[in-house]
């Protein structure tokens, strides 16, 4: 019988040998052909070196990283006690700037987030004048309610580091190397919706104040009541792009994506992005796509929101004029990596994130797209600062979603598969089925040359 015990103990040793040692293998030989698939000339398998390819999600899992992320030094300065804060930036080209919030014509009890904006309204809206009045969501009785004690407590925030969650798809994480000037300095908000108020509680500590604020770490919880849009990636656009709106008293502010991590003090960011060049706006330059066009290509290619809005949207700007970039163009790209957004808020700077809020909220969530085209409506007027992209992936470590976003909108591959399902969004995206004022039939969309294997 112990005979027995001894050859069946050395089976299953050199069972688990030969498994490990073929583990090993197949982990080696994927990395090997991910590799590979990167530098191939068939265009199927360099599709598997995108960077959130299922490849490299197993690697990564694993805690392989195959490809890693470029990062350069950031020209900072040494300390932010050194930093000597500038006088505000004189509003020079639009001097008052108030916002629509009742459309005329809206006699709907609940009215829409970012209005009912005709195609005259929108023209006019990129026409600068001294004095302007334009859409800016938060229509009245639109939703996105703050909590009472919330709305006083952002009365005293001039330095904003914001950030968003939406729908569960992320938890907080803790900024590091922040200054204690930078800590009493900055007000770091973190918006929320109540779904992920209700997850955050059951996955993290969350503090109550005397006054009954919500914090997780350095992070004040500001939860935002009565979305105003059924797809989570909308309602995240209204921190993101309308952060002056939300803030209303903010001089400065950082946002960064719920899935990042900061590990710069936001003040050095302000003196390196704002300050040192004097601009007001601040934005790193995509890593792939420099043309609108070619990432509509990538966000068609990935299933990102579906192919014929996304075609419908570059149709239009093509039509009004949106030329392909190229290096000749007075921006290093018109597309930006817009996770991380730097303002000082300016009403040249809070019109432009109005009127770029419009075009997402009229057209896709993809805010990426409309960013160049809003750069291009307003010329020369926003002086702003598009840096490196090996910058931009040195401000934050990055950390994976939750889970997943998917809708199936995303996959749709027609316009009538979207109106026989129902899947038109009931308050977004609406300027897709409003009658366009021109004929976009014989539009043709330029060729896009795939620069990168992304998507």
């Amino acid at each position: 019988m112990s005979m027995m015990r001894v050859v069946w103990r050395r089976g299953a040793v050199r069972l688990v040998l030969v498994s490990a040692i073929a583990w090993a293998l197949l982990v080696l030989l994927a990395l090997a052909f991910h590799l590979w698939s990167c530098t191939s000339s068939v265009a199927f398998l360099s599709v598997l070196c995108k960077k959130d390819s299922k490849v490299l999600y197993v690697l990564d899992s694993m805690g392989f990283s195959s490809k890693p992320l470029h990062r350069c030094p950031i020209p900072v300065a040494d300390d932010p006690n050194s930093v000597v804060i500038p006088k505000r930036t004189p509003n020079t080209i639009v001097k008052r700037l108030s916002y629509i919030t009742v459309d005329k014509q809206d006699k709907d009890l609940s009215p829409l987030f970012g209005g009912r904006q005709s195609w005259k309204q929108r023209e006019a809206s990129f026409k600068l004048n001294t004095t302007m009045k334009v859409h800016c969501g938060f229509m009245k009785n639109s939703g996105a309610d703050m909590d009472e004690v919330d709305v006083k407590y952002i009365q005293k925030c001039k330095f904003v580091v914001a950030s968003g969650i939406f729908d569960g798809y992320d938890i907080p994480h803790q900024p590091s190397n922040i200054s204690l000037r930078s800590q009493k300095l900055f007000c770091f908000l973190m918006v929320v919706d109540e779904v992920s108020l209700d997850f955050i509680e059951k996955n993290t500590t969350v503090k109550f104040d005397k006054a009954g604020g919500k914090w997780v770490g350095i992070w004040r919880l500001i939860t935002l009541h009565h979305l105003p849009f059924d797809e989570p990636r909308r309602n995240g656009k209204v921190p993101k792009i309308l952060t002056h709106r939300l803030f209303p008293q903010a001089w400065y502010s950082i946002w960064i994506d719920g899935k990042m991590e900061l590990i710069v003090d936001p003040l050095l960011i302000l003196e390196r992005y704002l300050w040192r060049g004097k601009y007001t706006f601040a934005v790193a330059v995509h890593k792939h796509h420099r043309s609108i066009y070619e990432e509509g290509d990538a966000i068609k290619r990935r299933k990102r929101y579906a192919r014929p809005l996304v075609d419908l949207q570059m149709k239009m700007y093509y039509h009004e004029g949106m030329e392909p970039w190229n290096p000749d163009k007075r921006t290093p790209s018109d597309v930006p990596e817009g996770a991380v957004l730097i303002r000082e808020h300016t009403t040249m700077t809070d019109l432009f994130s109005c009127l770029w809020f419009n075009e997402v909220n009229l057209f896709t969530p993809r805010d990426q797209l409309s960013f160049g085209y809003v750069v291009y409506r307003l010329g020369d007027a926003l002086k702003f600062f598009m840096f490196p992209n090996c910058e931009y992936n040195s401000l934050f470590i990055l950390h994976r979603h939750t889970r997943e976003h998917s809708s199936k909108v995303e996959w749709a591959k027609t316009i009538d598969e979207i109106v026989k399902k129902g899947l038109k969004e009931s308050k977004g995206g609406l300027g897709l089925w409003t009658p366009y004022p021109s004929d976009l039939s014989s539009v043709e969309l330029p060729s896009v040359k795939r620069t990168s294997p992304a998507g």
